[in-house]
C-alpha cells in the first residue's frame, strides 16, 4: 500500500550559505503510515464520551417531545380518551367474570351484557347512597357549623390571635357553608360542565366495557401481532401487563375494605348518621390514590359536624387520620407486597410522579404498569436463563 507523502521545506542558513545571493531550499519527503494518519484524523475530533452523551440527549428530547405530544393529544381528546381507558381497566379486572360465565356455558356476548349491568346498577346505589346521605344531612350541616363559630373564635384566641384576628378567620363560615355543601353535592355535574358531555362520556364508557369484554381475546391477539416481537414474548408482555392490573385492583380492594371498615366503625362508635354511608364513600373513594382519601375524610367530617358538632368532628379526624395514616402504613405493605411485589416507596413515587405528569389516569395507572414492567423483565430475564441454560448442558454432555 502506497503512503501517503507530504513535502517539507526547510531552510539552514548555517548548513546553507547563500551563493550568488540565493539561498538552496532542500525538499525532504515526509511518510506517515496508517496509525499516524487515523491518529492525525482524531487530533479535532470529539471525543467518544461526548459524541454517545450528544447521541443520547438528542434521542432524550426526542422522546420527551413524543410524550409531551401524547399528553397533549390525550389531554385534547379526554372526552373518549379517559372513558376508553377506565374501560379498559375495567374490562381487565372484570374478565376473570367473564370466563368464569363462559365455563357455565354463557356465552361470551352475553356474559359481558350481564357482567356491564351488574356494574351500572353498582353504580347507580352508590350514587343513590352517597347524595342522599349528604342531602339529608345539609340543614344539620350548617346549623352546627355556625354554632362552632364561636368555639373556632376561642380556639383562636387561645393560640394567641386578638379578637379582630379570630373574627375575620371565622367570619366567613356561615356564609360559605350552604355553597359550598352545594357544590359538595353537584359537584361531579359541575366538573363535567354539562349533562351532555357527562352523557357523551358514560356512553363511551359502557360501550368501551361492553366490547373489551366481548371481543378482548381476539384484541390481545391483534396486539401481540402487531407489537414487533416474538409471539411468546409479546404474550408474555401483554399477560403480565393484564397480570399487574387485576393484582393492583385487588391489593386497592384490600385497603379500601380495611379503611372503609375502621372509618365506618369509628363513625358507628361516634354515633354519627350514616356510618354505612361514610364506610362505602371511603370504600370507594379509595381507588383513587391520595387524592380519594382527602376526599373521603372531608366527608366523613362534615357530616360528624353536622350531626354531633366540633369535638365529635375533631375526634373523626383523628380516626381518619389514623386509618388513611398510620393503621394503612401497616397493613398497606401486606396487601400490595402480596399483590404487586413493589415496594410502598416505590408505589408512592412513581404515583405522584405519575399523577403530575399526566393527570387522573397516572395516578391509577402508575404503580400496576411499574409493577408490570418489573414482573415482565423478571419472566424474560428467567426465559434466557433458562435457555443459556439448556444451551450449555450438550456442551458439556459433548
Amino acid at each position: 500500500m502506497k503512503l501517503p507523502r507530504f513535502l517539507s521545506d526547510q531552510g539552514d542558513s548555517a548548513a546553507d550559505p547563500p551563493v550568488g545571493g540565493t539561498t538552496v531550499v532542500e525538499q525532504h519527503i515526509v511518510e506517515i503510515n496508517e496509525e499516524q494518519l487515523r491518529e492525525l484524523s482524531n487530533v479535532f475530533s470529539a471525543p467518544k464520551w461526548l459524541r454517545d452523551a450528544g447521541l443520547a440527549s438528542w434521542l432524550l428530547a426526542g422522546v420527551a417531545l413524543l410524550l409531551a405530544g401524547g399528553v397533549w393529544l390525550a389531554a385534547a381528546t379526554s372526552t373518549i380518551v379517559d372513558p376508553v381507558v377506565v374501560g379498559f381497566i375495567v374490562a381487565v379486572v372484570a374478565s376473570p367474570v367473564i370466563g368464569w360465565l363462559g365455563a357455565h356455558r354463557v356465552p361470551r356476548t352475553a356474559g359481558a351484557v350481564v357482567v356491564l349491568v351488574l356494574l351500572i346498577a353498582i353504580a347507580v346505589v352508590i350514587a343513590l347512597i352517597v347524595v342522599s346521605g349528604i342531602s339529608s344531612q345539609l340543614d344539620a350541616i350548617k346549623a352546627q357549623a355556625e354554632a362552632a363559630v364561636p368555639k373556632v373564635q376561642r380556639w383562636l384566641k387561645d393560640v394567641g390571635l386578638n379578637d379582630d384576628q379570630a373574627g375575620r378567620v371565622t367570619g366567613g363560615v356561615s356564609s360559605s357553608v350552604g355553597p359550598a355543601s352545594h357544590t359538595l353535592i353537584h359537584g361531579i355535574v359541575s366538573g363535567i360542565g354539562s349533562l351532555a358531555a357527562a352523557a357523551i362520556q358514560f356512553s363511551f364508557l359502557g360501550l368501551s366495557i361492553f366490547f373489551l369484554l366481548k371481543d378482548g381475546p381476539g384484541m390481545r391477539v391483534w396486539v401481540e401481532r402487531h407489537m414487533g416481537a416474538p409471539r411468546d414474548v409479546a404474550h408474555v408482555i401483554t399477560g403480565g401487563v393484564m397480570t399487574s392490573l387485576r393484582r393492583y385492583f385487588a391489593g386497592v380492594t384490600l385497603v379500601a375494605a380495611f379503611n372503609g371498615v375502621v372509618v365506618g366503625l369509628g363513625a358507628l362508635i361516634l354515633d354519627v348518621p350514616l356510618a354505612g354511608t361514610i364506610g362505602v364513600v371511603t370504600f370507594v373513594t379509595a381507588y383513587i390514590p391520595y387524592i380519594g382519601a382527602f376526599v373521603a375524610g372531608a366527608f366523613a367530617v362534615v357530616l360528624a359536624l353536622g350531626a354531633k358538632g366540633a369535638t365529635t368532628a375533631l375526634i373523626m379526624l383523628v380516626i381518619v387520620l389514623l386509618a388513611n395514616g398510620l393503621l394503612q402504613n401497616v397493613f398497606q405493605p401486606i396487601a400490595f407486597g402480596a399483590t404487586l411485589r413493589l415496594n410502598p416507596l416505590v408505589v408512592l413515587i412513581v404515583t405522584i410522579g405519575s399523577g403530575c405528569l399526566f393527570g387522573m389516569i397516572g395516578l391509577v395507572l402508575a404503580a400496576p404498569l411499574t409493577s408490570a414492567a418489573v414482573q415482565i423483565t423478571k419472566q424474560l430475564g428467567d426465559a434466557r436463563a433458562a435457555v443459556r441454560a439448556g444451551s450449555e448442558q450438550p456442551a458439556e454432555a459433548g
